[in-house]
């Protein structure tokens, strides 16, 4: 199977765990209720997903990433019905990635079947040794056993700050983000790379200039690797900030499209766990939302470089 995948994509991401179990905390759903209510949830934006591709969401570029442990469901309603589907293959909320079903991840994406595996990671080229080699260990793992069964690969790469980097911003993080994050992130691919692991697809945080994303473009795509592209991810930022990082990324050569979750269906969820919004009306705020963000992609993409 050829590496890499250079076709659109447009993922609706909500694979988070712990971020749905503190939202739902917040909406004062009861301890013992919040599981089924967390999935109930999630086949509320899946709702919203089905609504954005029945009114012109490309079925052939539209997809979700979502979860086992809260949308199990979910996932196999999408696999049934032929939509892209993503699921992860980490423990959430780890500092160091680690596998969620241990020994039996392949077990668990064998039964699911889904088009991506993905994980996510944090790393940063200034982390220890120690921490960079067991990381990469596992990648390198499961990068390999995909490979072998032509499985594809969705790798979500975050580069935090280290104390010191902040420091030198003043802590100020945008400054981080804009001026230190986007040659970090490219030092990490340079180091997956030299590992042997290579995604089909990466991850990536969004970047505040253009040269910036020609840059991940080139770079994710650097040695004869010429099929592997790059997403745009959202990181939960607010709505403005997300369409600068997708009108700074769409046309760029690398570049397909997004996978972004927060802040397409927070709103909608929020308001369907407190009460304030009915599942119809959660389920339209989803869609609008991820429609949204597919149309200011394509345009963004199809106009004249400012």
């Amino acid at each position: 199977m050829r590496v890499g995948y250079d076709r659109p994509l447009y993922i609706l991401a909500f694979d988070h765990r712990s971020s749905f179990e503190e939202l739902a905390a917040k909406a004062g759903v009861p301890e013992n209720e919040r599981a089924a209510k967390i999935s109930e949830a999630k086949r509320v934006i899946f709702e919203g997903f089905v609504r954005a591709v029945e009114r012109g969401a490309p079925r052939d570029a539209a997809g979700i990433l979502v979860d086992e442990q809260y949308g199990a469901d979910v996932a196999r309603t999408a696999r049934e019905r032929g939509y892209i589907l993503a699921m992860p293959v980490e423990k959430s909320g780890q500092k160091v990635f680690d596998f969620e079903y241990g020994d039996q991840f392949g077990e668990h994406i064998l039964a699911f079947d889904p088009t991506f595996s993905k994980v996510l990671v944090r790393y940063n080229p200034n982390d220890s040794s120690e921490t960079k080699h067991i990381q990469l260990e596992r990648l390198k793992r499961l990068h390999d056993w995909l490979r072998e069964r032509e499985r594809r690969f969705l790798l979500e790469l975050l580069v935090p700050a280290t104390k010191e980097q902040l420091e030198a911003v003043g802590g100020d993080s945008e400054r981080y983000d804009r001026e230190v994050r986007p040659e970090l992130t490219l030092q990490a691919i340079d180091e997956f790379y030299a590992a042997d692991i290579v995604p089909d697809i990466w991850k990536i945080e969004g970047l505040d200039r253009r040269e910036d994303c020609e840059r991940m473009g080139a770079k994710v795509r650097s040695g004869g690797r010429d099929a592997v592209s790059c997403v745009v991810l959202g990181r939960g930022a607010d709505a403005a900030r997300v369409d600068h990082w997708l009108r700074m990324a769409a046309g760029v050569p690398g570049y397909v499209g997004f996978a972004i979750g927060r802040t397409l269906w927070w709103d909608g969820v929020q308001g369907y766990l407190n009460g304030t919004l009915t599942r119809e009306a959660a389920a339209e705020k989803v869609a609008a939302n991820y429609l949204r963000a597919i149309d200011l992609y394509v345009s963004a993409a199809r106009a004249p470089v400012a």
